[in-house]
């Protein structure tokens, strides 16, 4: 992925981006997005994209392993995230969810994450400190608490599940305050073209909605030619 379309993917929403993959499809029925309201710390800044780099915690019990096992894979887990090709995002599923207590992100995580060069994060955990969180590292987050209970890390580089949604390794993630969605190989190449004719489209509809004098008779016009060309 080039510099010029991953600056177009940030520029992009994931639902505009969902809508561009069924463009390149050439049909309706894309589903590699997250099910239910997500929170995002930095809804105003550009989206988080980049290749998946995935790790499973856990918080609601104190771990029942050495304390030797979890240093050393708390230590391979910044490892795995300093190391991943750019842009990168850390993707965490919380295996204690829907019942997640611990906030894995918080000030000193994000500003770590964010200092080893990654985008941002996606979870369904919980995140705190949002007074304290760098900028240019949104989390995207399945709820905000004020503690970090036993939090530690189970597994890294393994398939995870965030909000019904499957990511792998490596995977290219668009997320953003309305959730996250895989981008599939095959359409990468045409997203550029999709975006365009997405906001081109829509401009049909929303131009004459947005001017004065809209009644009826006009939004049926505009509506035949926006019904016309999208997917």
């Amino acid at each position: 992925m080039n510099n010029d379309l991953l600056d177009i993917l940030r520029g992009a929403d994931t639902p505009t981006v969902c809508n561009a993959i069924e463009v390149v499809q050439g049909k309706r029925g894309f589903s590699q997005f997250t099910r239910g309201t997500m929170i995002s710390t930095a809804p105003g800044e550009p989206a988080v994209v980049g290749y998946a780099v995935t790790a499973k915690i856990a918080a609601a019990q104190p771990p029942n392993e050495p304390t030797a096992i979890i240093r050393d894979r708390r230590m391979a887990y910044y490892r795995a995230m300093h190391d991943a090709p750019k842009p990168s995002v850390a993707v965490i599923e919380d295996i204690d969810f829907p019942a997640s207590i611990g906030a894995y992100w918080g000030e000193i995580n994000t500003t770590v994450h964010k200092a080893f060069g990654m985008a941002g994060a996606l979870t369904n955990g919980v995140v705190r400190d949002l007074n304290d969180l760098p900028t240019g590292f949104p989390v995207i987050a399945g709820s905000i608490g004020p503690s970090h209970g036993f939090v530690h890390v189970v597994s890294i580089r393994e398939p995870v599940t965030i909000f019904g949604l499957e990511i792998r390794q490596g995977d290219l993630v668009h997320a953003d305050r309305h959730g996250a969605l895989v981008v599939p190989q095959d359409v990468i190449a045409g997203l550029r073209g999709a975006i365009g004719k997405i906001r081109e489209t829509e401009r049909r509809i929303l131009d004459p909605a947005r001017a004065d004098g809209f009644d009826f008779a006009s939004f049926e016009r505009a509506w035949s030619e926006f019904e016309k060309s999208r997917t």
